[in-house]
């Protein structure tokens, strides 16, 4: 069974397209996969199709209703803020050592490959103390880095990688997904980003204004050396 971590360097990055994409390809090649999304904010039960729960349900081709919801997402907030302030707005909070927990049942399950989606980016605050950093180190899972092409995603990814490797987690492959009306070249950002990356895969990731995780390019398994 493989275990990716898809973090980001920022929000709206892409991380849902990106693990929507996998999850179908995987699926396409008869490969059992499985998803979760398990913190995300800017959540509401009337739009759960449109949530990034309900496009990781839809691309493992599952139904999307509440059950299935709360089985893959346990923590969901209202507010589209980051989730320590989400949570606090409801009186709540993540229960950092039950979300590990909850990944780790998911990680321990073996035959079929197993994709974790994060939520905001990679220095996004879950509680009081710790980030989503923080969570894909304790778990040990590789992370997929997603960045955009957008000016001024070289700094912010940059930053990511130095973030992600001063805390000892494993950074598996960079995606830069193209951001719509981005003037940087696509392959060039990429190429840039992989000069300061260390001998981590780099992977261009051109789409059309609008494209959907139903897209499905089909060479980023590959591209990403999917085991």
């Amino acid at each position: 069974m493989t275990v990716r971590f898809v973090t980001a360097s920022g929000t709206e990055i892409g991380k849902t397209y990106v693990t929507a994409s996998l999850c179908a390809q995987l699926r396409a090649r008869g490969r059992p996969a499985a998803a979760l999304k398990p913190v995300v904010s800017g959540y509401a039960d009337a739009a759960a199709r449109e949530s990034d729960p309900g496009v990781l349900l839809a691309a493992l081709g599952r139904r999307v209703d509440a059950d299935s919801v709360a089985a893959i997402a346990p923590w969901r907030f209202a507010a589209p803020l980051s989730p320590d302030m989400a949570a606090r707005r409801e009186g709540r909070r993540v229960d950092f050592d039950s979300l590990l927990a909850f990944c780790r049942a998911a990680m321990a399950q073996p035959g079929r490959d197993l994709l974790i989606e994060g939520v905001g980016g990679v220095m996004v605050p879950l509680d009081e103390r710790r980030t989503v950093r923080d969570w894909i180190a304790a778990l040990g899972a590789p992370a997929i880095l997603v960045a955009g092409s957008y000016l001024g995603t070289i700094s912010h990814t940059l930053t990511a990688i130095a973030a992600l490797r001063e805390a000892g987690a494993a950074l598996d492959s960079i995606v830069v997904d193209e951001s719509a009306g981005a003037p940087p070249p696509l392959a060039e950002t990429a190429g840039v980003i992989a000069r300061f990356a260390g001998g981590v895969p780099v992977v261009p990731l051109p789409r059309s204004a609008g494209a959907e995780w139903t897209a499905r390019p089909a060479e980023l398994l590959d591209r990403l050396r999917w085991p």
